[in-house]
């Protein structure tokens, strides 16, 4: 039904799976038939379609919702989950373009997140997927934050980096040109319980080991934190996050 993947066109594929080859050819991998479903209603260009001979045969309904300038290609299941990060994809993967950054649709409404330095992929990729949860729609991240298209950051958000609008910034000085609360998590902050939300702000995540940086604290107008009852060191930044996400949204209702 379609030509068999060529050797060039998989190690391109492969190599996507490598920061400086994403931004080198600004194209990204999504694996995984219901990620693919939702690339397909997205405004995202997708590049090509690689999956099984049995993929496109079972899956005629998703098949016809192919662009007509989209390539697609056939490839053997042992191939496919070579090309890609998940253990077990056997079926479809997608190469995608990565969209030019746009800036911050302006003003920020409601509750909008900044990350500072967010490191592990699964990380951001749950943060995004709490944002699409508690219907935050802007994510502003600092440039050391762990770049969006990593496979790991996709798997975790689980399609929810199509819903959400994630921009790379200077951060700090991108906080300080808004006239809007700017609220940080930080040990030392006001108990979360106690803390009086604003209609609209930005919550800011620190880094997984250092926290928020010391240029960001200065611009912080109030800081919050959430209580440890236990013995625990710390929590983990996206649990951090929805906790505070899940007070903020409620105080708004």
């Amino acid at each position: 039904m379609y030509p068999t993947l060529s050797k060039n066109k998989a190690t391109f594929i492969r190599q996507l799976g490598v920061k400086k080859h994403r931004l080198a050819q600004a194209a990204f991998v999504l694996e995984g038939k219901k990620g693919i479903e939702a690339l397909l209603s997205s405004d995202y260009t997708i590049k090509c379609i690689v999956g099984t001979s049995s993929f496109f045969f079972e899956n005629k309904n998703i098949v016809a919702t192919f662009p007509s300038t989209m390539e697609a290609f056939e490839a053997p299941k042992e191939l496919l989950s070579r090309l890609g990060s998940l253990v077990h994809n056997y079926q479809v993967l997608a190469v995608a373009a990565i969209p030019k950054p746009t800036e911050p649709h302006l003003p920020l409404m409601g509750v909008t997140l900044a990350l500072d330095g967010i490191q592990d992929p699964g990380n951001l990729g749950t943060i995004i997927r709490i944002a699409d949860w508690y219907g935050i729609r802007t994510i502003l991240c600092a440039q050391t934050t762990v770049d969006l298209y990593n496979p790991k950051v996709l798997q975790a958000s689980m399609g929810s980096f199509l819903k959400v609008d994630l921009h790379y910034v200077d951060l700090p000085g991108y906080l300080q040109n808004l006239n809007l609360p700017i609220v940080g998590a930080m040990l030392k902050g006001k108990r979360v319980g106690d803390f009086a939300f604003p209609d609209h702000g930005i919550l800011v995540i620190g880094n997984e080991s250092h926290g928020i940086q010391p240029a960001i604290q200065a611009v912080v107008t109030d800081a919050v934190c959430i209580p440890r009852y236990g013995t625990a060191n710390s929590l983990n930044a996206a649990v951090a996050t929805a906790v505070l996400c899940d007070h903020w949204k409620a105080a708004l209702c």
